[in-house]
């Protein structure tokens, strides 16, 4: 099964390269690349050491704002999905944060903390923290009626209740609530870098498409992708090794 797997994993991955090489030699536009001069550009760009420059500025913000977002979001989201008033008062604001246009918000950002690396950190957390908090509010919620009534029988306290039977339920859901908040972290990080000071892989990203350099624009663009799926894909093997059995999460009452 795993090797099915990895092997329809690369067969996608092929597909949509040879598609990206096919479209560059047509080509679909002046400012579309092909696949094979995008690598020779990210290759450059790693033996020369930019990429490695770039990434050291870039991951500041997004390993600062993913760590807030996992403690404050879980901890968070477990207040709410325990406590019904405070999520009637607490949880259409990251509902609110998931829905806004963070564009918009960017500048406002910008006029309260400047272009330096808190305004940074505060849009990674924008991205990311909405998801984690409402996943693990979800995930709380639904743990089964059955599972706390069985442990109140045997008169189990509040906090054996939440520590040995609601986090242990919840935890896969909370898990992949986490990836997903990393993955909008991503976003948010790149997203910063080309709205707020173009830093970091942003500054590639710009530069190399003010001067027409469309390789390396697009090389910046496939390598963000690529740690992206990396490290979910760490993620996810993470979470499938500590909740194995069990990584699909539960069926609710």
């Amino acid at each position: 099964m795993k090797n099915r797997s990895l092997m329809l994993k690369l067969l996608s991955a092929l597909i949509v390269f040879g598609a990206w090489e096919i479209a560059g030699h047509i080509p679909i536009s002046y400012a579309f690349p092909t696949f094979l001069e995008s690598m020779a550009a990210l290759a450059r760009m790693t033996f020369d050491g930019t990429i490695f420059v770039a990434y050291a500025e870039t991951l500041r913000p997004l390993v600062v704002g993913v760590a807030i977002s996992a403690v404050l979001g879980i901890g968070l989201g477990l207040w709410i999905g325990l406590s019904k008033g405070f999520e009637w008062l607490f949880a259409p604001i990251f509902i609110v944060m998931q829905a806004a246009p963070l564009a918009a918000l960017i500048p406002i950002l910008v006029m309260i903390y400047g272009i330096g690396l808190t305004s940074k950190v505060f849009v990674v957390c924008i991205m990311a923290m909405p998801v984690i908090v409402l996943n693990t509010a979800s995930a709380v919620r639904n743990t089964p009626a059955s599972l706390k009534e069985m442990a109140t029988s045997f008169m189990a306290a509040d906090r054996d209740v939440l520590l040995k039977i609601i986090l242990p339920a919840a935890s896969p859901v909370i898990f992949s609530g986490l990836r997903l908040g990393v993955s909008a972290g991503f976003i948010g990080a790149i997203l910063s870098e080309l709205k707020i000071t173009p830093t970091g892989v942003g500054d590639i990203i710009t530069y190399s498409r003010s001067i027409a350099d469309y390789p390396s624009m697009y090389a910046a663009i496939f390598s963000i992708i690529l740690l992206a799926v990396l490290f979910l894909n760490l993620l996810e093997a993470l979470e499938n090794m500590l909740f194995e059995g069990n990584n699909r999460g539960y069926v609710s009452d």
